[in-house]
């Protein structure tokens, strides 16, 4: 029988990825790589829109890439309203929620189901996206704030998180849902989450600005400073600083990690500081996430385009290791879990869920 054929489109912070799937098989796998200065000349993510469809399209052209016959694309999610885990298929609705980021997540991904959307519409073929960032399994304790009526939200890197957590299962011979792992994806996002028997109950906002700081994001900021720091700046400007223009594009004006590394490796005292701290907040993260799961973690799982940089790694396991065996995937499963769910679906083996336009958590009862 023929096999299926995949588009996969994977908009990141500071990157586009593709790859095209046969089955399980993958023809060809890509990252188109934007810089953080290109991306802010855009007064708003949606506005990015053109310019990765030129780079897909151009990709495309340039190797002579041919989708005529393209059963789905399969796209990364973005921040409509929250949901429960699985694939959706995507539909109206889910687009313009998206577009409108109605789920609070401001971020890259939310151009994914309007790639997907411009795809279809050239080559036909079905439209789907798996577990996307706003999926919402929080524990209740995890969702309350010091301000009523302010909630902690599940804004992450769902995708890759619980793929890695399902591989890893896997190595060990065991289920996804009977182990406790803490997970961390370390790119120019960076999302550190607890997972408990098959469920995301703790993590930072990672969108938000919440957790360590990124090559784009500001991190954890104390509430009177960041006020500081707002007077007399307009809040937009603002909100693109905490989401696009903080970390190392804030110290050095790019969010280029092989630069910002190769600067250390020069002995750039700066820079080697900078890198160094933030290593340092992401291993305080995993402590925490830790102790969520109180101290029962079968393993601290590293996945990222981050941990090409073997230091990485080596000083996560120096300081964590005493708390569960450290395992590090370079990289990302995320291609393969939209490819994978995808597959899923058009063999029946899983029905494609529908968005339903409402948040899968709006509060507590009173």
């Amino acid at each position: 029988m023929k096999p299926f054929k995949i588009f996969v489109i994977n908009p990141g912070s500071t990157s586009t990825k593709l790859a095209l799937f046969e089955d399980e098989k993958c023809c060809f796998e890509t990252c188109i790589n934007h810089f953080a200065p290109e991306l802010l000349k855009f007064s708003c993510i949606n506005d990015q829109l053109p310019l990765r469809m030129r780079d897909v399209e151009k990709f495309l052209s340039d190797n002579h890439t041919d989708l005529s016959d393209l059963d789905v694309v399969v796209a990364r999610g973005g921040g409509a309203y929250s949901m429960e885990g699985g694939v959706y298929t995507v539909d109206r609705k889910l687009i313009e929620d998206t577009k409108a980021a109605k789920g609070g997540l401001h971020h890259p991904s939310n151009l994914g189901v309007q790639m997907a959307e411009i795809i279809h519409n050239e080559y036909g073929g079905r439209m789907l996206t798996v577990n996307p960032p706003i999926v919402d399994e929080l524990c209740d304790l995890a969702r309350v704030t010091g301000i009523s009526g302010v909630y902690r939200k599940a804004k992450m890197h769902v995708l890759n998180l619980k793929e890695t957590a399902i591989h890893h299962a896997a190595v060990m011979g065991r289920r996804y849902e009977d182990c406790n792992f803490v997970v961390c994806h370390i790119d120019g996002g960076i999302s550190v989450t607890a997972h408990e028997h098959g469920r995301i109950i703790d993590a930072n906002d990672a969108s938000g600005g919440d957790g360590p700081f990124t090559p784009t994001r500001t991190g954890g900021i104390a509430v009177t400073d960041l006020i500081d720091y707002c007077r007399g700046k307009d809040l937009d400007d603002v909100m693109r600083t905490c989401i696009e223009a903080g970390g190392f594009v804030s110290h050095f004006g790019t969010s280029d990690s092989d630069k910002i590394h190769a600067m250390v490796d020069e002995g750039d005292k700066k820079a080697a500081l900078v890198w160094n701290a933030m290593i340092y907040q992401i291993i305080k993260y995993i402590g925490a996430m830790s102790a969520a799961l109180g101290g029962h973690v079968d393993a601290i799982l590293l996945s990222g385009r981050l941990l090409r940089f073997p230091d990485m790694a080596e000083k996560i396991r120096e300081k964590c290791g005493w708390i569960a065996p450290v395992v590090s995937y370079p990289g990302e499963f995320e291609q393969e879990a939209l490819a994978n769910g995808a597959l899923r679906v058009l063999r029946g083996q899983e029905e494609a869920k529908t968005y339903t336009g409402l948040p899968v958590w709006s509060g507590f009862d009173d």
